[in-house]
């Protein structure tokens, strides 16, 4: 069975399962998630708890499986955590994963709650992973998404009595406190609980939010990608700004910008040469949100503006690895602003 994390808490006021398995790479959610089934099982008894990281080959899964029959003289029902942080279990652990997955089929007396981060597809598809989806509830921890961070924020405060104005002076507001904690969802709850501290419950002026919240921005390289292809030139600069400041390799940034530009212009030929869009993106791996940007994209990049990207990228390339360039800047972090803006410009909606 699975279940999105907004799913969790309808789904656990109908009952509780005897296996969960939470995966994800967003850290609050998936503390949130593990407190709500814990909270859950207390209420119904679940009075022990047991707690195994698996770490390196050695690891002895004997433990995990003889815990679930180990009761203490003192409690009827307990919690067995298995916590995987690299995501691998290895041979041992899929064979023991999957005994575990099917030992807990009408169990009563033990829940069984596995923690790994986010998965990729052939990961997911593996038999151990199956048998705890197949047996168990799998709840996936998707990251918030930048634009739906803004009303992130306003349903966090709301649940502590507190709101911003309505109208466009509260999306400002809401629009502030996102850029200030953008890629860091754990700071972003501990700002909104210092607001709860700070102010009565009510609405929140846009001086009170600016004056409390501190600068806990954590800036992605791939997310630069996702500012750059949908045209938003503030926060690219914001974003530059921030992974130069956070000591972000400026090879890396380039070779994301430069792999954008490359694939841009591979799906522009596939379209030249008679494909299809939709067959043009799947053949050059582009899905998924990716995909509806460059769906958006294409048709206003022409073959001048991507000869010119590709040859500035190149350009670029050359000054990060520490070579001179004629008509561009020697420092390998304003090139990379001049490229950024480059493309994104012409990423931006007309």
């Amino acid at each position: 069975m699975q279940l999105a994390f907004s799913q969790l808490s309808a789904h656990l006021q109908k009952g509780l399962r005897s296996l969960y398995v939470l995966h994800g790479d967003e850290p609050l959610m998936q503390q949130e998630a593990a407190d709500a089934i814990r909270s859950t099982a207390r209420t119904q008894g679940y009075t022990e708890r047991s707690v195994h990281t698996v770490s390196g080959a050695h690891f002895d899964w004997s433990e995990v499986l003889a815990a679930g029959g180990s009761l203490s003289l003192f409690a009827d029902k307990q919690v067995v955590e298995v916590r995987i942080p690299s995501g691998k279990p290895g041979k041992d652990g899929s064979v023991a994963l999957q005994q575990l997955a099917a030992s807990t089929q009408d169990n009563d007396s033990t829940l069984t709650l596995v923690s790994l981060p986010r998965l990729d597809a052939s990961t997911r598809k593996g038999a151990w992973f199956g048998a705890l989806e197949n047996f168990g509830v799998s709840v996936q921890i998707d990251p918030v998404e930048r634009s739906a961070l803004p009303q992130w924020i306003a349903q966090r405060l709301k649940n502590q009595g507190q709101s911003v104005a309505t109208g466009e002076e509260g999306q400002r507001t809401l629009q502030f406190f996102a850029d200030r904690v953008e890629g860091n969802l754990l700071a972003a709850h501990q700002e909104i609980q210092k607001l709860g501290l700070l102010y009565p419950p009510g609405e929140l002026s846009q001086a009170q939010v600016e004056a409390a919240v501190v600068n806990v921005a954590r800036y992605d390289v791939f997310k630069l990608s996702e500012a750059v292809l949908s045209g938003q030139v503030a926060r690219v600069q914001r974003m530059l700004d921030g992974l130069q400041a956070e000591g972000e390799a400026a090879v890396l940034v380039h070779y994301t910008l430069a792999e954008d530009v490359r694939a841009l212009n591979r799906v522009k030929d596939a379209m030249s040469a008679g494909r299809p869009l939709p067959m043009a993106l799947r053949e050059q791996r582009v899905w998924g949100p990716r995909e509806r940007l460059f769906e958006r994209v294409l048709p206003r990049m022409t073959e001048v503006r991507l000869h010119g990207l590709l040859q500035a990228a190149h350009q670029v390339d050359g000054i990060v690895k520490g070579l001179k360039v004629p008509d561009w800047p020697t420092d390998p972090w304003q090139a990379l602003h001049r490229l950024a803006l480059r493309m994104t410009r012409f990423c931006a909606v007309r």
